[in-house]
């Protein structure tokens, strides 16, 4: 004995034209889903590169903004001008100057990223560069090790060959010129 819940129900005339209706669009909808399922990873690769060359950059310019404002902040400090001008230039000490340069050089980093980061030119020029670069053939290990000696021994080679050639003209020199 079979449960109710189990028969398949019979379809009513018009959910029969719905479904071959939709049975298309389906099919056109997996195929999608399979064509983008093999382009996510290579995108997402793309992607995370971009997010590391903007995460860096935005190390870069707040360690850069930050000594800059540290050394900019010292200099005014030794100007006896600005001090007279700005008392609290002196106020805190040099340690805390980092500390408050390093901070502020951080949201001066954080806020420059973001604007750029923010600009789709900028994100499409990255986007495109990482694109190349992932398709750029790296050398095997091999290739770069083979590489790697032949530029040595050449250097090696080289090197011998214009000390002995320059011994021979001095001795030579000091033949004709004498010592």
């Amino acid at each position: 004995m079979t449960q109710e819940s189990d028969r398949p129900s019979a379809p009513d005339e018009g959910e029969s034209s719905q479904e071959a209706a939709q049975a298309p669009d389906e099919a056109l909808a997996r195929a999608q889903e399979d064509e983008l399922e093999g382009l996510a990873p290579a995108q997402i690769g793309v992607e995370k590169y971009v997010h590391a060359a903007f995460f860096l950059v935005g190390i870069l310019v707040a360690y850069l903004a930050g000594k800059v404002l540290f050394a900019a902040w010292n200099s005014l400090g030794d100007w006896p001008s600005a001090v007279r001008m700005v008392p609290a230039l002196i106020s805190y000490s040099e340690e805390q100057r980092g500390s408050l340069t390093l901070i502020v050089g951080a949201v001066v980093g954080l806020l420059i990223v973001l604007r750029y980061y923010r600009r789709p030119a900028v994100r499409n020029w990255a986007t495109e560069v990482a694109g190349e670069l992932a398709r750029v053939t790296w050398p095997s290990k091999e290739a770069t090790t083979n590489g790697t000696l032949v530029v040595l021994i050449a250097g090696a080679v080289a090197t011998t060959y214009v000390t002995l050639l320059d011994r021979f003209w001095g001795y030579l020199t000091n033949l004709v010129y004498g010592a």
